[in-house]
C-alpha cells in the first residue's frame, strides 16, 4: 500500500508546520525559512532526499523546551524540489507514511528527529471500505453544493480511490483547529479515522444549513418588521384624519402618573410637554424610547421629603455599637446630628472624612444613614475624569444618560438620603472637563437646592441631602471644593483599638463569611496582638481583616478535610505556619547610641514611625552630603542645623573643625523618600552629638522644627508620632511646647507610659538630650577664617 520507506533510524531534519496538518499520500508545497532550506538543499545533494514533517501545537504559553512546541506525530516528506522565494525557501514535497518522531535533537538552530513507522491497524475489510468511500464523496458533494463554483472542487474527489486520499485533499479547507486535524492524523485504526472524518463532514454541513436557515429567518423577520412599521404609520394617519389619537394605554398612563405625581408645577409642565411629544409621534417615531426613559425618569426621582425627627441618643448608641474608637470623630458627627437637630428647616448638610485607608470613613457614612433612619446610597469617584460624569450628558446625544448624582437619587427613593462622596481626592482632569468643579455646585448648601443636570433639564433640589465625602488626603482636592466640607479627620486606631475592633467586629464578621462559628475555631488575644504588631503596618484594619480571613481560610481547609480536631485554638506560636513569616519589622528602641545617631519620630500615611539619623565625618573642606532619600525641605533643615551647630559650638568644640572636616548626614532607610520640617530637632541633635561626642539615650526621641534663630516651630501628627514611640519602646519625647496641647489626642494609656519633655529653643535641646548648658552671648565670626570663643559648655 505504501512506497518502500527509507531507513528511519538515520536523523532527518525537522519541518515545523505552523497551522497545518500533512496526511499520508498527498502531495505538498511549504514555505521553510532560509535555514531550513539551505540545509535541505545540502541534505538533498548528499543523497538524503527526506525529512519529517511535525505540526507545531497551539498553545498561547511557549514551553521552556522549545521541541515540545512540536508534536511527535507527523509525516515522512520526500523532498521533490527545493526553490528560493520572497521569504525563505518553497519546498514541494510528497508525505510518504506516518511517523513517530522517537528522539528530537536541536543542531545549529534547526531541529532533528530519528522516527519510527506508524503504520495502520487495517480493521477494516473491503466492502466497509468501499462503502465509507462512497458516503465520504456524497457528504462532499452535499457540503460543496452550498458554494459556488463547487464542480471544480468535486470533480477531483470523484476521481480519488479511497478515504485518506480525499481526507489530505479536504482538510487543508476545512475551518477546524489544529487539533482536530492532528487527532485525525494521529489515529491509526482504518476504521476509526474514516468514521471521524465522515463525522466531521456532516456536522459541517449541518452547521452550514443551520446558519443558512437562522440568515433566512432573520431576513423574513425585517421584513415583516418593516411591513408592520409601514401599516402602523398608516393607521396614525387614518386616525388623525378621523381626529382620532394613536395614543395608546401607555401614554394615557403616563399622563395619569404625571398627574399624581408629587413633582414641582414646574417640572410637571416640563413632564407633559415631553408626553405631547410622545403622542405626536407615535410610538415608532426615533425619539420615543428617550422619551420614555425621561418621563420614566422625572416620575421616578423623589421630589418631596418626610421629614423626620433626629434620635440623637440613637444616633450615639449606633455609632458606638458600630465603632471602637474614634471617640472624637464620633463626638463630632453626633454635634453635627445635633445641629440637625435644631435647624429643622433644611436638613442637608456635606461632610469630609479625610484619613488613611482602612480606618473606616465610608462604614461611618453607613453607619449615619443608620442613626437617622435615612436611606443609603454611595458612589465613587475615584479615577473620574468627566463632568459628565456630575452633570449628565445633554439629550441631544445618542446613549445619554443623567449624572451619578441624580442617579443615586433614584436609587435612593428618598429626597433625604445618606450620599457617600468615596474618593473625592482621587477625580481627575481631562478634556472631558473638571469634574470636581462640577461637585462645586453639588456641595454647597447656598446652590444645590437648584441643581442642573444636563440631561434632566429641570432644576432638582439636593439640599435635604446629607453629602458625606471621604479622602485619603487633602493636597489633591481642589481648594474651592474643600473650602465648602466641614472637615472631620480621622487619624488612625492605637494598637488597643484594634485590638478591640478584631474581638468585636472583625472575627465576628469573618467567620460569617467563612461559615464558621466558635465551635470550629478560637483565636487567642495572644496571637490577635501579634497578628497586629507583626504581620500588619496600616493606620487602618483592613490588613488585618485580610490576615484574619487567610486563618479562616486556613481552618476551613482543615474542618472540611476532617484532618483536625475541633475547635482549632489559633496560638501566637501557630501563625507563622498559617501567615508565613513575618512581614512587618518593627523598628525598636536601640540599646546604644553613639555619637552622631539620634531618634527621631516621623509622620507616614499608615501611622507614626521613628526613624534614626545617623552622622559622621571625616578629612574634608567642610563639606555636608545627605544621603536617605531627602525631599527639598529636610535637606533645607540639615542646613539650618548645621548652622546653627556652627554658630553655637564650632569654636567651643575641641578636636573637630569644620573647616578641615566633611560631614555626612544619613536617614535610613534609603528607599523610603522623605521630607517635612519635623526633623529638624532631630538633624541639630545629631549633629551636636557628632560635634560634642556625647551620645543621646537611646530611648529618647523628638520631633520638631528648628529655625535659624534657634527657635523651635510646632508640628503635625504628634498622636501618631507618640504612638511609634511607645510601641517601639521610647521612654522620653521632646516635642515643640506649642505642641503640648496636641497630647490630649493621645490615648490616656500611652501617656502614662511615657515622659514627655517641652522645649522652645535650641538650647533647651541641648540640654535635655546632651546635658549640655550654654552660657554667654553669641558673638560674630571675627576675620577670614578665624572665629571668638561665642560659648561655654
Amino acid at each position: 500500500m505504501h512506497s518502500p520507506q527509507p531507513d528511519t533510524s538515520k536523523e532527518h531534519i525537522v519541518i515545523p508546520l505552523f497551522e497545518t496538518v500533512v496526511y499520508p499520500e498527498t502531495r505538498t508545497k511549504l514555505q521553510v525559512e532560509t535555514a531550513v532550506g539551505e540545509a535541505l538543499i545540502a541534505a538533498k545533494s548528499d543523497g538524503s532526499a527526506y525529512a519529517v514533517g511535525l505540526t507545531a501545537k497551539s498553545e498561547a504559553e511557549t514551553p521552556e523546551d522549545p521541541a515540545e512546541a512540536l508534536y511527535s506525530t507527523g509525516n515522512l516528506l520526500m523532498i521533490a524540489h527545493v526553490q528560493p522565494a520572497d521569504d525563505g525557501y518553497l519546498v514541494f514535497a510528497h508525505a510518504t507514511s506516518r511517523v513517530k518522531a522517537v528522539t528530537l535533537s536541536e543542531k545549529g538552530g534547526l531541529f532533528y528527529a530519528i522516527s519510527e513507522p506508524l503504520p495502520d491497524v487495517p480493521d477494516l475489510d473491503e466492502e466497509t471500505r468501499a462503502e465509507m468511500l462512497r458516503r465520504v464523496k456524497a457528504a462532499v458533494h452535499e457540503l460543496s453544493g452550498n458554494f459556488q463554483g463547487s464542480e471544480q472542487f468535486t470533480r477531483p474527489v470523484d476521481r480519488m480511490e479511497s478515504v485518506d486520499q480525499i481526507m489530505g485533499f479536504v482538510m487543508p479547507f476545512m475551518p477546524v483547529d489544529v487539533e482536530q486535524k492532528q487527532a485525525l492524523l494521529e489515529t491509526v485504526s482504518v476504521r476509526e479515522r474514516h468514521a471521524a472524518f465522515l463525522d466531521l463532514l456532516v456536522n459541517m454541513n449541518e452547521s452550514i444549513n443551520l446558519r443558512i436557515e437562522v440568515a433566512r429567518k432573520a431576513s423574513e423577520k425585517v421584513g415583516k418588521a418593516n411591513r408592520e412599521a409601514m401599516l402602523r404609520e398608516q393607521l396614525r394617519v387614518i386616525q388623525e384624519e378621523l381626529n382620532g389619537c394613536d395614543g395608546s394605554s401607555g401614554e394615557e398612563n403616563y399622563r395619569e402618573r404625571i398627574e399624581c405625581s408629587t413633582m414641582p408645577e414646574e417640572v410637571r409642565k416640563k413632564a407633559f410637554a415631553e408626553l405631547k411629544k410622545l403622542e405626536s409621534g407615535g410610538s415608532q417615531h426615533h425619539e420615543s424610547q428617550g422619551i420614555r426613559n425621561y418621563l420614566d425618569l422625572l416620575l421616578d426621582l423623589p421630589w418631596t421629603v418626610e421629614k423626620k425627627s433626629i434620635d440623637i441618643e440613637e444616633a450615639r448608641r449606633v455609632l458606638e455599637s458600630n465603632h471602637n474608637g474614634l471617640e472624637k470623630v464620633k463626638e463630632r458627627i453626633v454635634q453635627h446630628l445635633a445641629v440637625m437637630k435644631l435647624k429643622e428647616e433644611k436638613q442637608g448638610s456635606i461632610l469630609l472624612l479625610t484619613g488613611p485607608p482602612g480606618t473606616g470613613k465610608t462604614s461611618l457614612g453607613r453607619s449615619v444613614a443608620d442613626a437617622l433612619g435615612r436611606e443609603y446610597v454611595r458612589i465613587s469617584l475615584g479615577g473620574v475624569k468627566d463632568e459628565a460624569e456630575i452633570r449628565g450628558h445633554r439629550r441631544t446625544y445618542v446613549g445619554s444618560l443623567p449624572g451619578r448624582i441624580i442617579q443615586g437619587m433614584k436609587r435612593a427613593g428618598a429626597k433625604n438620603p445618606v450620599f457617600i462622596l468615596d474618593e473625592v481626592d482621587k477625580l481627575a482632569v481631562s478634556y472631558s472637563g473638571d469634574p470636581a468643579s462640577a461637585l462645586l455646585e453639588v456641595l454647597d448648601p447656598e446652590q444645590n437646592s437648584t441643581f442642573s443636570d444636563h440631561y434632566l433639564e429641570v432644576p432638582y433640589d439636593l439640599s435635604d441631602v446629607l453629602f458625606i465625602a471621604t479622602a485619603n488626603s487633602l493636597a489633591t482636592i481642589p481648594a474651592p471644593l474643600l473650602d465648602r466640607m466641614e472637615l472631620i479627620e480621622i487619624s488612625g486606631y492605637t494598637k488597643n483599638e484594634k485590638f478591640a475592633i478584631a474581638k468585636d467586629h472583625l472575627l465576628p464578621e469573618t467567620f460569617e463569611e467563612h461559615g464558621l462559628t466558635t465551635d470550629h475555631l478560637q483565636v487567642e488575644d495572644e496571637a490577635v496582638s501579634a497578628i497586629i504588631d507583626r504581620y500588619t503596618r496600616e493606620a487602618g484594619v483592613r490588613t488585618l481583616k485580610k490576615q484574619l480571613a487567610r486563618i479562616a481560610r486556613y481552618v476551613s481547609a482543615k474542618v472540611v478535610s476532617g484532618t483536625v480536631d475541633l475547635p482549632v485554638v489559633v496560638t501566637a506560636e501557630m501563625l507563622p505556619e498559617i501567615l508565613g513569616r513575618e512581614t512587618v519589622r518593627p523598628d525598636v528602641a536601640r540599646k546604644e547610641n553613639p555619637p552622631g545617631v539620634v531618634t527621631g519620630l516621623a509622620w507616614t500615611p499608615v501611622g507614626g514611625d521613628i526613624l534614626f539619623i545617623e552622622g559622621t565625618f571625616m578629612p574634608g573642606k567642610g563639606k555636608l552630603t545627605l544621603t536617605g532619600q531627602l525631599g527639598d525641605v529636610m535637606k533645607e533643615s540639615a542646613q539650618i542645623s548645621l548652622s546653627l551647630i556652627r554658630s553655637r559650638l564650632a569654636t567651643t568644640t575641641t578636636g573637630f573643625d569644620f573647616f578641615a572636616s566633611d560631614v555626612h548626614i544619613h536617614v535610613p532607610a534609603g528607599a523610603t523618600p522623605k521630607d517635612g520640617p519635623s526633623a529638624g530637632v532631630t538633624l541639630f541633635a545629631a549633629l551636636a552629638s557628632l560635634v560634642t561626642g556625647r551620645t543621646v539615650d537611646p530611648t529618647v526621641a523628638m520631633t520638631g522644627e528648628v529655625t535659624l534663630s534657634g527657635a523651635v516651630l510646632p508640628v503635625g501628627g504628634i498622636k501618631e508620632k507618640v504612638l511609634a514611640a511607645h510601641r517601639a519602646g521610647i521612654r522620653t519625647v521632646i516635642l515643640p511646647r506649642e505642641n503640648e496641647r496636641d497630647l490630649e489626642d493621645v490615648p490616656e494609656d500611652v501617656r502614662r507610659d511615657l515622659a514627655f519633655v517641652t522645649v522652645e529653643t535650641i538650647e533647651d535641646v541641648l540640654r535635655e538630650a546632651l546635658g549640655i548648658e550654654l552660657h554667654g552671648p553669641v558673638l560674630p565670626y571675627v576675620g577670614k577664617n578665624r572665629c571668638v570663643p561665642m560659648h561655654d559648655l
